[in-house]
């Protein structure tokens, strides 16, 4: 890695908000992102039976769909989670930097 990209790298992590929640998440919150989580993962073992099983293609096409979609919505969740805590609570602190690394995130989400 060249000179230049690590000072890069360091500025990332020293204007970056929060690696580390500031905000724990209640256990309410936290006990429904689980099974959220938990339902994803039943999901994707039923898509190993049904590969077991030798079953239609169609049919194993629509739990991929369907694991897709709870993971994307999951994933907005955490984001929406990320915006109303750690984002706006570094605006509030005058951190502006924290919206480029809010960003990236959200590409990644499509």
């Amino acid at each position: 890695m060249s000179g230049n990209n690590k000072d890069k790298e360091n500025s990332a992590e020293n204007s970056c908000c929060c690696h580390q929640k500031a905000t724990p998440r209640d256990e309410k919150e936290l006990r429904q992102l689980k099974n959220r989580l938990s339902r994803m993962m039943g999901q994707l073992n039923g898509i190993g039976k049904m590969l077991d099983e030798n079953r239609y293609c169609g049919d194993i096409l629509t739990q991929i769909a369907a694991v897709e979609s709870a993971l994307q919505a999951f994933g907005y969740l955490i984001l929406q989670e990320h915006m109303e805590t750690c984002v706006v609570g570094e605006i509030q602190k005058g951190n502006t930097a924290v919206v480029d690394e809010a960003v990236e995130p959200v590409k990644k989400l499509k």
